[in-house]
Order: C-alpha cells, then structure tokens, then sequence
C-alpha cells in the first residue's frame, strides 16, 4: 500500500459503514475496516481514535455551524428562533448524505454503545448550543431550556428525515418540528 492515498477518511467511513452494515457492530475489527479501504491499521488511527468515531465524524463540522449560525443571527431574534435558525442551516451539510444517514441509523440502532455514543454527541451539542446563546445574551436556564428544545427537535426531524423524507427535506422537517414545538408550548 502506498504512504498517501486519496480520501483516506471517506473511504475508511465508508468500509466501516459497509461491514457494520453486513457483519454488525461488535463484529467489526479496526484491520477489517482498514483492509476493505486498502489501509493501513495506523492509517485509520490518524483518522479516528477507535471505530465507534468512524459513525461520529461530521460531529465537529456540524456544532460549529450551529454555533457560528446562533451567534451570527439578528439580535432581535428569540433564543429559540435562533437555535432553529441553526438547525435549519444544517440542511445542505446533510442534503449529500441522506443515504448514509439511513445505513449510519440503521447500524447505532442495533446497538446499544453506539446509542450511547449518538446521546454523549447531542448532549455536546446542547452544551455548545447554550453556550453560544449564552454569548448572545440569554440568561443560564433560558440558554439551557432553548438548547436541549432544540436537540429534541433535531431529533425529531432527523428521525422523519431519515425515515421518510427526501435528502432535501431536511431543513422543512426542521420547520415542522419547530412548529410542532410552538403549538406543545402555547396550548
């Protein structure tokens, strides 16, 4: 195998996506993962700390466009209406990744570490979520409460999406979800 090889990560991703797809989870070894993308083992440890994080990798890309969004947004918008400003500028971050998203789902779906792992993700989120409403302005709790709705309602709409949307339909399940949440909150 030569030292470099183009999209190293990506194809690691997707030859671990692949195997816990066909062989499970818990099944999968790091040098199975390695060799179905024509790695090395140490070629994947520069990517990933273990093969939990394969599933977990657009994590960073995506609190920081949420933080980024949240502060950026117009003062005279609530914490709310922030945080599902953010929310919905994640929707050309996923557009390209429907297909994965589902395969992604299906596999921490059947296991209960990996379920683990995506709660640990969406708490760092509402943590992060918070801290830039916090930036804004907003007080501890309203920061809190505006940061773990929003979660909820990521989650809402990323399990319609994936379940039963179109890869461009992410951003108006984010809509629909933000307004379901208006309608819990005014009745």
């Amino acid at each position: 195998m030569s030292r470099w090889e183009p999209n190293a990560r990506g194809r690691l991703e997707e030859a671990a996506l692949e195997l816990y797809t066909e062989r499970g989870f818990d099944e999968t070894t790091v040098a199975e993962i390695a060799e179905r993308a024509g790695l090395t083992e140490r070629t994947f440890f520069r990517h990933f700390t273990d093969k939990r994080e394969v599933l977990f990798g657009g994590q960073d890309v995506l609190l920081q466009l949420f933080v980024d969004t949240i502060v950026g947004a117009p003062e005279a918008v609530s914490p709310l209406e922030a945080v599902g400003a953010a929310l919905a500028a994640a929707g050309p971050f996923f557009e390209s990744r429907h297909v994965h998203a589902r395969r992604r789902q299906a596999v921490i779906a059947a296991n209960p570490r990996l379920q683990e792992r995506e709660l640990i993700k969406l708490a760092s989120i509402a943590v992060a979520i918070a801290d830039a409403l916090r930036r804004r302005g907003v007080s501890d709790s309203t920061a809190t409460l505006a940061a773990e709705a929003g979660i909820a309602v990521f989650k809402v709409a990323f399990d319609r999406w994936v379940h039963k949307g179109r890869r461009d339909q992410q951003p108006q399940f984010i809509a629909d979800a933000m307004d379901e949440l208006r309608a819990v909150s005014s009745s």
